[in-house]
């Protein structure tokens, strides 16, 4: 069962932000990537092609971190842990697309078929922080 999402952390998902994923290589050492991500729910959607090391980790070991700050305020952030407890086939774009779309305005550009999957996560933990410092400009 999915932990579920306070309505303080579910913007900073469901907007565009990067988050940084977290896997486990094959000597237990951390791999992390910034990703797109999407929501179904309570589940974290994450979509990337099948032979990339954030798809091939979580087959070995279903274990993965993510990090999500604030484009617009980087002193508002959420840290998750949980595991991928699903992998679908996304040949035709449905779950990349929105995601997509969310992040671009537009389609996904990178239309080869072959091997695209969604990792679907379900949060273990969530840690929300948001802490009361101004954003300074840069000198």
């Amino acid at each position: 069962m999915p932990f579920p999402l306070s309505p303080a952390v579910k913007p900073l998902i469901d907007l565009p932000h990067f988050a940084h994923l977290a896997t486990l290589m094959p000597d237990g050492s951390p791999q992390s990537v910034p990703v797109w991500i999407g929501r179904a729910g309570e589940h974290l959607v994450i979509c990337t092609g099948e032979n990339s090391l954030k798809a091939k980790s979580p087959r070995r070991d279903p274990r993965v971190a993510l990090s999500v700050a604030d484009f617009t305020n980087p002193y508002e952030e959420v840290q998750m842990r949980g595991r991928v407890s699903q992998r679908r086939p996304d040949p035709e774009w449905k779950a990349m697309d929105p995601i997509s779309h969310t992040y671009s305005g537009k389609p996904f550009p990178m239309r080869n078929p072959d091997r695209r999957v969604a990792l679907i996560l379900e949060v273990e933990k969530v840690r929300h922080t948001k802490l009361p410092f101004g954003r300074t400009p840069p000198k």
